[in-house]
């Protein structure tokens, strides 16, 4: 099979041959069809990730998709020609701790198997293993966001653009904060109450919860616009490090969570929403033989909304 194979610390993947998996006990093998290209790839080529992936060379690629061409011994439940997604249910999954799916084929477990539903495209399906599903968690699981909260919103990007509509399908009351105005228009058609540009405008929202998808020391943003006793989520990481004011956090008793992943569940929450129509995030599809000029495009910030490879 052809796949993208990552070999060192600072150099792309490469387009290979390699041979097809063999599924083991308990195991399938996909045909991949879609494979997102996520932030965390680019962060294990430049070595940003320690002890991650956990061995090379591998094929990276953990938002997966496909279909099931070989069931290995003790599958039930499951037959070839299923669509599915895999679910992160583990740390040593997809393009992690085993090959994933820049690659023709892959393989996964029955654990982490979740079906797509008839409505769900394999790009969308990929995508929501991962980006639709820690945007998801963040919003109703961490954040635990209810109908009527004021819900702040910090980075339109993949994930961001998730979260939001998630959050307003909720019945929350949205708003945004991206330093790309030409997001406006995406704002809008999500749902949002508001789209802010300027990052003192939304400091002074006072909203009930701010979940920040940059992570580009915009931790302090989020505390500073929330009214006392509001609750900060963080999910982006876009560096190591963040300055907060501590006076803010005491005085008005400001509060600041981490959400990290996803669970098995929430997978098959998103694939409900996106089976419903009522998510349909935007996604930009590149050809499998594009992925390295996609993770060029990624790390560039060149990326509209979620970038995912597709196989007919």
């Amino acid at each position: 099979m052809r796949a993208w194979n990552f070999t060192r610390t600072g150099s792309l993947p490469e387009l290979v041959d390699l041979p097809d998996p063999q599924p083991g006990p308990g195991q399938v093998v996909l045909d991949v069809r879609g494979a997102g290209l996520c932030h965390t790839d680019i962060s294990f080529i430049d070595g940003d990730v320690p002890g991650m992936p956990l061995h090379t060379p591998i094929v990276l690629g953990h938002e997966v998709a496909g279909v099931i061409s070989a069931l290995g011994e003790g599958v039930t439940g499951w037959a070839v020609g299923d669509a599915v997604g895999l679910a992160p249910v583990t740390h040593d999954g997809p393009g992690v701790g085993r090959d994933g799916g820049y690659a023709e084929k892959t393989l996964g477990t029955v654990e982490e198997l979740v079906r797509v539903p008839e409505h769900v495209s394999f790009a969308q399906a990929a995508s929501a293993t991962d980006a639709g599903a820690t945007a998801y968690h963040a919003v109703r699981v961490v954040a635990a966001v209810q109908p009527g909260d004021r819900v702040g919103i910090i980075g339109l990007g993949g994930l961001g653009q998730i979260a939001a509509r998630v959050a307003v399908l909720a019945g929350a009351q949205v708003h945004i904060t991206d330093v790309r105005p030409e997001l406006a228009g995406l704002a809008a058609e999500i749902g949002s109450a508001g789209f802010h540009n300027d990052t003192g405008e939304f400091g002074a929202l006072g909203l009930d919860v701010a979940i920040d998808f940059a992570g580009f020391d915009t931790t302090r943003l989020a505390l500073a616009s929330l009214r006392p006793g509001g609750r900060a989520v963080q999910v982006g990481a876009g560096r190591p490090e963040a300055t907060i004011s501590v006076m803010d956090v005491i005085l008005r008793d400001v509060s600041l969570q981490g959400s990290f992943g996803s669970t098995k569940e929430d997978v098959e929450a998103v694939y409900g929403l996106l089976d419903s129509g009522e998510l349909d995030p935007l996604t930009t599809t590149i050809g499998f033989g594009e992925i390295g000029a996609g993770l060029d495009q990624l790390r560039a910030g060149e990326a509209r909304g979620r970038l995912v490879a597709v196989r007919d």
